[in-house]
């Protein structure tokens, strides 16, 4: 049975990736990981966070696969005895410091993409020094990987779905050298997708690089091919995002349940696949590719828009006040303008991301009404939600904002 493992960021992502479906969940712990700006699950937090997993039959990976430094020593120490005293199910790492350490401590070790592992005999170097899993090298194709599967037995975590990046292994010095901001370190600022002015020095002659953003791959996307990577042997379905809200991890990781128990049980159709490729275009996203994986990206696979291309998004209206579970009322303190037949998400730690439409209204004072700008009301809700779950309305998108 193949592992659909989920990104996290916060505690109302991870909800939502548990009730999407998730096997797994991965995440930083706000150090020494490669996504420092997406802040992740702070070390307080991990035992809670482990206990529900475990709870909920979720393993819980912790991602370290920063370029670890020497001054870093002891912080990497604390952490590592954090993740060791929690009962983590494995650290995503690939500097040879994180490695030492964890087989130290007997903690299992997931060798990261950013090792660029993409042949035979270096994933069995990898195996060799006691690594269970690696995530290969993101610039192979499909066949490259079931020969590394087929050739060493490691358990092959592989990226099926997100933000891909236009250097090997995202190995790109680009937000280091204008920004002092090392992709390396978890630090990118992504400029590979800004508009560029371009002007020949001879000549004068300027060309504006938006269209086409040469430098800005569109994101993976392998909805219509579940079915051929599931008989590939790859063991666990990496999403990426961990940066990204929660209702794309909701979305994302539903879609993906959905289609990997479609296959199991017979159901895999293209029908099914559009369904699932609009729920996910919901969401943002650059536009969709298959990456590498049945060969290499050409013109078609480079975004054409700035920004994202989500159809929908989200505007906040006001937080949960109280939930009666008797009427299944939700009290609502509303900032800003709700109405009946609105599309709406709730969002909180333990209720993750909960979508429904609005049918009725009923203002504190003036009893049931159509609309209200501000102040407190009540609608109904047959899903429990919870006090200080923040409520949004989804509308439609202005593409490549």
């Amino acid at each position: 049975m193949v592992e659909l493992l989920a990104p996290v960021r916060n505690e109302v992502s991870f909800s939502a990736a548990c009730d999407a479906g998730a096997d797994a969940v991965y995440f930083g712990l706000g150090q020494l990981n490669m996504r420092i700006n997406s802040r992740g699950i702070e070390v307080g937090e991990l035992g809670r966070i482990v206990a529900r997993g475990h709870e909920r039959g979720v393993k819980v990976y912790v991602v370290v696969n920063a370029i670890v430094f020497d001054q870093e020593m002891g912080e990497l120490s604390d952490l590592l005895g954090q993740v060791k005293a929690c009962g983590v199910d494995a650290v995503i790492c690939w500097d040879f410091a994180v490695v030492q350490r964890c087989k130290a401590l007997g903690i299992p070790i997931h060798i990261s993409t950013q090792a660029s592992i993409a042949n035979t005999e270096a994933a069995m170097f990898y195996k060799n020094i006691g690594a269970e899993r690696i995530v290969p090298a993101r610039e192979l194709s499909l066949d490259q990987i079931k020969q590394i599967k087929r050739d060493t037995g490691l358990e092959i975590e592989a990226f099926v779905h997100g933000a891909m990046c236009v250097s090997v292994s995202g190995r790109c010095f680009m937000s280091q050298y204008l920004y002092g901001r090392s992709a390396n370190r978890g630090d990118c600022l992504q400029p590979c997708r800004y508009d560029y002015h371009i002007t020949d020095k001879d000549t004068g002659k300027a060309l504006d690089i938006g269209n086409g953003y040469v430098l800005s791959p569109k994101d993976l996307c392998t909805l219509p091919v579940v079915d051929k990577l599931m008989e590939s042997g790859i063991d666990s379905f990496k999403i990426e995002g961990r940066s990204r809200p929660p209702e794309y991890v909701r979305a994302v990781v539903g879609a993906y349940r959905r289609a990997i128990d479609a296959v199991l049980e017979g159901r895999f159709t293209p029908a099914l696949v559009e369904t699932l490729t609009a729920d996910v275009e919901k969401v943002y996203n650059r536009g969709f590719s298959t990456g590498f994986l049945f060969g290499r990206p050409m013109g078609e696979d480079w975004s054409d828009t700035y920004g994202g291309q989500a159809t929908k998004r989200k505007l906040f209206v006001g937080k949960v006040l109280n939930y009666y579970k008797g009427p299944k009322a939700v009290y609502v303190r509303v900032s800003n303008p709700l109405a009946v037949g609105d599309v709406i998400q709730a969002h909180g730690a333990t209720t993750g991301v909960v979508e429904m439409v609005v049918k009725e209204l009923r203002d504190d004072e003036k009893g049931s009404v159509s609309s209200v700008n501000k102040g407190n009301v009540t609608f109904i809700s047959e899903t429990l939600l919870r006090r200080n779950d923040d409520i949004y309305k989804i509308v439609d998108a202005e593409i490549g904002g």
